[in-house]
């Protein structure tokens, strides 16, 4: 673990906090005309999923959590919503309950490589590809004269997810999305 203070914390950094993993979400740096900046920093527990947001003196230290991130496999999901992963060195099989990945959930697909992130021996984080390829499985079909303005309509992903995508992309289009924002990118 390395000590980190307030100079140094950026956007998704990963510290502990009493015994626990928090990723931070957003930060900001009040000055004030005398005395030392306060840093009001908003972190989520990465076990728990819930958001907290405190406020420190400039140069308090932070402990960085010991998190190790192992690629693997997505394979199935089982009939009570557990989802089954392979780790790609050791090639043994991890069980994540639903709950865990709320969030990641809607762009996991079979077969996809992505990163299982553990802190203390325990997934705490399941890290889809941004970005990703996914193909267009249905959406509206291109109407003649859509395509000069912006023009956007729904289109359901192989994945399962739904996203907004411009009027020229029709059903079948492999398409380049940013899954940490949910936003097309571009045909690929």
């Amino acid at each position: 673990m390395v000590a980190v203070d307030t100079s140094e914390i950026k956007n998704g950094l990963t510290i502990e906090l009493d015994g626990e993993p928090y990723k931070v979400l957003g930060f900001s740096i009040m000055k004030q005309a005398r005395g030392a900046a306060k840093t009001t920093i908003k972190f989520k527990n990465l076990k728990r999923g819930t958001t907290i947001e405190n406020t420190y003196r400039s140069g308090e230290k932070f402990e960085t959590a010991e998190i190790i991130r192992k690629p693997s496999q997505f394979t199935y999901e089982d009939d009570s919503g557990n989802y089954f992963f392979m780790d790609n060195e050791s090639f043994e099989e991890v069980m994540i309950e639903s709950a865990a990945i709320e969030d990641q959930k809607k762009w996991i697909s079979e077969g996809m490589e992505l990163d299982l992130i553990y802190f203390k021996g325990e997934v705490i984080e399941v890290r889809v590809p941004s970005p990703y390829v996914f193909e267009v499985v249905e959406t509206e079909p291109n109407m003649k004269g859509n395509t000069s303005q912006g023009y956007t309509k729904p289109a359901v992903l192989s994945c399962g997810a739904t996203i907004s995508v411009p009027g020229f992309v029709e059903q079948g289009a492999m398409i380049k999305v940013d899954t940490e924002k949910g936003e097309y990118i571009e045909r690929v």
